[in-house]
């Protein structure tokens, strides 16, 4: 067996390449969650409290000239890729982007599953805040509560709303400057 060229791996960034991967992966959505290759496969279930929360916000993000959707959202320095389950960013920002960076949205919005609830609530919610998203909402399916993240910084998020049990009215802040009924959620 033969070795690799001693310049075999030159030039290579190591982050860059499982971010390209990542992206080619075929008849798959996947993320990259602290280095760890997580496929994204939601339930209906899962899907049904999405929307709930999309449907509510579509009207003030139209106002504000924006896109609402679950793209690509690249943390750069880091071996994170995550695919939000909802995020709002302007639409001039989506335009041509193949991913865009936390900073650049408005909002992003995490419903946990069984299998990454603890990533939700401690992982995304830290990297998020590093990375500058100004608000991050956390619907929390197992704890059948909702909680609204801002102020973000290099150490997390200074403010919290919450947790608010399902049923509860959530203000979310300007731009948007509407109360979320999470009754249906």
């Amino acid at each position: 067996m033969s070795e690799a060229p001693s310049d075999y791996n030159a030039g290579v960034d190591p982050e860059r390449a499982l971010k390209y991967a990542i992206q080619h992966i075929k008849d798959e959505r996947a993320q990259i969650i602290e280095g760890v290759i997580e496929t994204v496969p939601p339930t209906w279930d899962h899907e049904a409290s999405i929307d709930v929360i999309r449907e509510q916000i579509r009207a003030r993000a139209r106002e504000l000239d924006c896109v609402i959707g679950s793209g690509n959202l690249d943390l750069p320095g880091s071996p994170n890729w995550y695919i939000p389950d909802l995020a709002v960013v302007p639409a001039a920002a989506a335009k041509g982007a193949g991913a865009l960076l936390p900073d650049q949205t408005l909002l992003v919005v995490e419903v946990t599953s069984d299998s990454n609830a603890d990533t939700d609530r401690v992982v995304k919610r830290k990297r998020y805040a590093e990375y500058g998203a100004p608000l991050y909402l956390l619907v929390d399916r197992q704890e059948r509560s909702v909680t609204l993240y801002s102020e973000p910084g290099q150490l997390g998020y200074t403010r919290a709303d919450g947790p608010h049990p399902y049923g509860t009215s959530v203000q979310l802040p300007e731009p948007f400057g509407i109360a979320l009924d999470t009754s249906r959620l």
